[in-house]
């Protein structure tokens, strides 16, 4: 027989989240989510569904109506949009410039789509140019792109490749699930059919579930399609009829993580999203100032840059894992490692929502500094000084 007490209490300690994800979480949205679990058709939580919808489609500026959290994580809402809106046969255009981006690739093929991929060197964005070239010719039902490359810190714009996906008649469909809540990611304003985010990112809500919105023209794809959605559980046709106004089941939500997501919208709302993109690019900023003047350099060009995602060259002599395990045990404070191609040539450092905030800043570079050192790496004095010339002048 078990037991019990062999099994300690949950506590993990304090932590700083300054990885890939997820962030820091406000006491607020903990708070929120230890409310009363109710049910999942109650009045008041129908209500607290309908308020998340608003506060969602105020997040992605839209007018949106099928604007949910999917219940799952971000990986469950790239699945929604491809699952839904492709259908076996049907061309899609996958640009791909990281992980997420082959990920893409994978559910394409595994639901039988028509795949063109095109490809850019990790750490930097795709080329328009070669987006218009694999087009030619061909008639895309999709064309899919990461806004914010996870893998690589990479920032892609999206005007451009919205004009080109409308020219051709495609359906726009984008990864947010770094971008959502840091920075401007307006979908009427740039022209997307299909989006899909994470709680765990910058919105700064615990991990599982995934905001995703559809256009009136990726709502058409979905009812006009000739073959079921492959996934009985994230079929829009029947989930929207849960958020919608007909309340039909299907499966039983997540109460408690909206609970959290509503706050952390709430607390989104109250900061407003100008004021809230802000702080993210003046902490990028004063990060990457600091990490400059350590003699240290970034992966990805300033102009492609994220502002919530840095990844940090492994200066010669640094031990990758060694550093990371160092800043945990040590300072508190979790980073993440490169993946694929990236992996042990770079440091991914998250300032995300409730995490980007000048002191993590300091904490952070005064932690790699010491840390370094220790490891016999030559590291320039300054960093802390210049982080904090950003701050004076923003």
């Amino acid at each position: 027989m078990l037991d019990a007490a062999s099994f300690r209490d949950i506590d993990p300690g304090q932590r700083v989240l300054m990885g890939p994800g997820p962030s820091d979480v406000s006491a607020r949205v903990l708070q929120a989510m230890s409310a009363p679990c109710i049910g999942h058709l109650d009045p008041y939580f129908l209500s607290v569904m309908d308020e998340t919808q608003q506060l969602l489609r105020s997040l992605f500026q839209t007018q949106n109506a099928l604007t949910i959290p999917v219940s799952g994580t971000g990986s469950a809402g790239m699945e929604t949009c491809f699952v839904n809106l492709v259908e076996p046969g049907d061309e899609v255009v996958v640009c791909v410039n990281g992980v997420f981006g082959t990920r893409m690739c994978d559910i394409v093929n595994r639901i039988g789509g028509k795949l063109t991929r095109v490809d850019a060197e990790w750490g930097r964005t795709i080329d328009p140019q070669a987006v218009r070239d694999a087009v030619k010719g061909k008639s895309p039902k999709v064309l899919a792109v990461v806004h914010a490359e996870t893998s690589t810190g990479v920032c892609q714009p999206l005007e451009e490749l919205s004009a080109i996906a409308k020219d051709c008649g495609a359906l726009f469909l984008v990864d947010m699930v770094t971008s959502l809540g840091g920075m401007e990611v307006s979908l009427d304003r740039m022209g997307i059919d299909a989006a899909y985010s994470g709680t765990q990112k910058c919105i700064s809500c615990p991990p599982g579930l995934s905001p995703v919105s559809f256009s009136e023209a990726g709502i058409n794809a979905i009812t006009n399609r000739k073959t079921p959605v492959v996934s009985w559980y994230l079929d829009m046709s029947m989930v929207s009829s849960y958020w919608g106004a007909e309340r039909k089941y299907h499966h039983t939500a997540p109460i408690n993580m909206i609970y959290g997501l509503r706050e952390a919208l709430r607390i989104i709302a109250e900061e407003g999203l100008e004021k809230r993109f802000a702080r993210h690019r003046l902490n990028h900023q004063a990060l990457v100032a600091g990490i400059e003047a350590m003699g240290l350099s970034m992966l990805v060009p300033e102009t492609e840059r994220l502002p919530m995602l840095n990844t940090i060259r492994i200066p010669d002599g640094a031990d990758d894992v060694l550093v990371r395990k160092a800043l945990l045990n040590g300072f508190g404070i979790e980073i993440g490692g490169g993946l694929g191609a990236l992996a042990g040539k770079v440091w991914r450092v998250g300032l995300m929502g409730h995490a980007a905030r000048e002191r993590n800043v300091f904490l952070f570079l005064s932690a790699l500094e010491t840390i370094l050192k220790t490891q016999g790496v030559a590291v320039k004095a300054g960093a802390l000084e210049a982080a904090s010339a950003v701050y004076s002048q923003g």
